[in-house]
Formats: structure tokens, C-alpha cells, sequence
């Protein structure tokens, strides 16, 4: 709040393409709505990375185009990486705290059986292709089968030295 209350009555516009969220700064730091506002800045990203955004807050200002006044939006992105939603509150407002801790524990539940289940395709999938299909290699293989064909090289060149000395012997 403090970040940015020096920003305060301000605009930041959010544009996802679909919508488009206006917010002034409040004297407090407090967002307020501002929908006939001109932004002082206006920040542009696209839905689809929004989970990209989300796995990797640092990053999350990487995937968004900036306009306008440079100082604000680094104040909002500041403040954007600190900031954590708690579902869980917001949805006891509407249907009570038992049941938004449900909620929000069967969303958790859903989400990591998705990335379990993410996890174990893409092993598979990598089992399947290195085991049954032989498209893909395993790096040590390459480096044991580089090793060998590196040892037979050598093996070969020594022989090949050997053969001369004794035809020199012969001759």
C-alpha cells in the first residue's frame, strides 16, 4: 500500500484482449475502480500466459507489453510479485468458511493429481520413445557409445602402427 500510495490517483489499465481492467490508486494505496479514467499506464498480456505468469511470478512482467509511465508500472509490478491471493478467503464471503475450505482443498486436490498425472504421461511418454520406439537416446548411451568408438579409433590406429613396423621388419 505504501508503494503505492505515491502513485495515488493514478490509473492502470489491465488488457487481456477479451477484457480490460481499469484501477485508479487511492490516496490509502487501495485499488478503486476507474472506468472512464485515461491510464497512466497500461499494461497488455495475453490470457494464455497466464499459468506462465503464475509458475514463475519473477518472470511474470516478461510476458506483458508496457505503456505509459515506466515508475508506475515498476511500483505495480513490485507490488504484483508480492502479492498472494487467498481464495479462500474471498469465498467464505460468499458461501461460508466450511465450505470455501472445501472448495479451495478440492481445487488444490484436482490441481496436483493434474500435475501428477502431467508427470507420469510425460515419463511414459519419454519410456515409450527411449524403450519401445528407440527414437530418442539416453545421454550417458551416447557418451558410452562415443567412448567406444573413441577406444576403437585408437585401437585401430595401434594396430595400424604395428602392421607398419612389421613390414618395415619384413622388408
Amino acid at each position: 500500500m505504501k508503494k503505492l500510495a505515491l502513485h495515488a490517483g493514478k490509473v492502470a489499465r489491465v488488457d487481456t484482449g477479451l477484457v480490460a481492467l481499469q484501477l485508479r490508486i487511492g490516496a490509502d494505496g487501495l485499488l478503486e475502480s476507474a472506468a472512464d479514467a485515461t491510464p497512466n499506464v497500461t499494461i497488455r498480456m495475453k490470457l494464455s500466459d497466464l499459468p506462465l505468469m503464475m509458475q514463475n511470478r519473477e518472470r511474470a512482467f516478461s510476458h506483458v507489453q508496457v505503456e505509459g509511465d515506466a515508475e508506475f508500472a515498476n511500483a505495480v509490478s513490485q507490488v504484483a510479485q508480492g502479492v498472494r491471493w487467498e481464495a479462500e478467503d474471498d469465498l467464505a464471503r460468499l458461501v461460508g468458511d466450511i465450505a470455501a475450505r472445501r472448495i479451495v482443498s478440492g481445487a488444490r486436490s484436482v490441481f496436483d493429481a493434474a500435475q501428477i498425472t502431467r508427470r507420469k504421461l510425460e515419463e511414459n511418454v519419454a519410456e515409450y520413445f527411449l524403450e519401445e520406439q528407440l527414437l530418442l537416446v539416453r545421454p550417458q548411451a551416447v557418451a558410452d557409445f562415443s567412448a567406444e568408438v573413441t577406444e576403437l579409433r585408437d585401437d585401430v590406429e595401434r594396430l595400424a602402427k604395428r602392421i607398419e613396423r612389421l613390414r618395415g621388419g619384413l622388408a
